[in-house]
């Protein structure tokens, strides 16, 4: 079980690295900000989600996610250069599936530490967010969480259907199954229907 989680793992690495990728073709950066961002959106919010839960931060000691970043970042630039166009949402759709991996495996690693419910379902939304926040703030531009589309209520959900499917006893890989397409599917929604939580604010022009 734990071989099926680490490969669980490294497949959420590699995608969010392909998203750091992807960000820096459409910014123009050189191989080593391409490398540089990929690193960053893959290992961002699971460095952050471990130094919270006072555990040794896994990539230090494991190599393999290293691996995962540079090949993942490298057949992202060799399919990148084969196509002469884009599409607008890769970027997105693309993180959607990080998202998925990320929030369902940090929400796991914060229970196995622990956690409670709640705050593992917090720290596994930290995990998908955190690193994809630091991606588009290199990259100059807001990040996705807060761009209005539902995003971080996502992970949310993803995380609370998971913990509540261990709560009703159901073995942990159809439940870690189930909590990440609820995510996806959610998050694919709002992608495609621009599905978004009320705004609070004053009407009018503030002055």
């Amino acid at each position: 079980m734990e071989l099926y989680f680490h490969w669980f793992d490294l497949l959420g690495i590699a995608v969010f690295a392909a998203t750091g990728t992807l960000a820096a073709w459409r910014k123009q950066m050189d191989g080593f900000g391409v490398i540089v961002l990929a690193t960053v959106t893959a290992i961002g919010g699971g460095t952050l989600r471990d130094v919270i839960l006072d555990t040794p931060v896994i990539w230090l000691s494991d190599n393999s996610y290293f691996v995962a970043i540079f090949t993942a970042a490298v057949l992202t630039i060799l399919w990148v250069r084969k196509r002469l166009l884009i599409p607008n949402n890769a970027l997105q759709i693309a993180d959607a599936v990080g998202l998925a991996f990320f929030v369902i495996m940090g929400t796991q690693k914060a229970l196995d530490h622990g956690a409670s419910g709640f705050v593992a379902i917090m720290l596994g939304t930290m995990s998908g967010v955190c690193g994809g926040m630091i991606r588009d703030v290199l990259c100059r531009e807001i990040p996705l969480v807060f761009r209005g589309e539902l995003y971080a209520m996502t992970c949310i959900f993803g995380g609370l259907v998971y913990v509540q499917l261990l709560e009703f006893e159901v073995a942990k890989m159809p439940a870690m199954l189930a909590g990440m397409i609820a995510l996806l599917a959610l998050r694919l929604a709002a992608i495609r229907w621009h599905l978004t939580i009320p705004v609070f604010g004053k009407k009018g022009d503030l002055r």
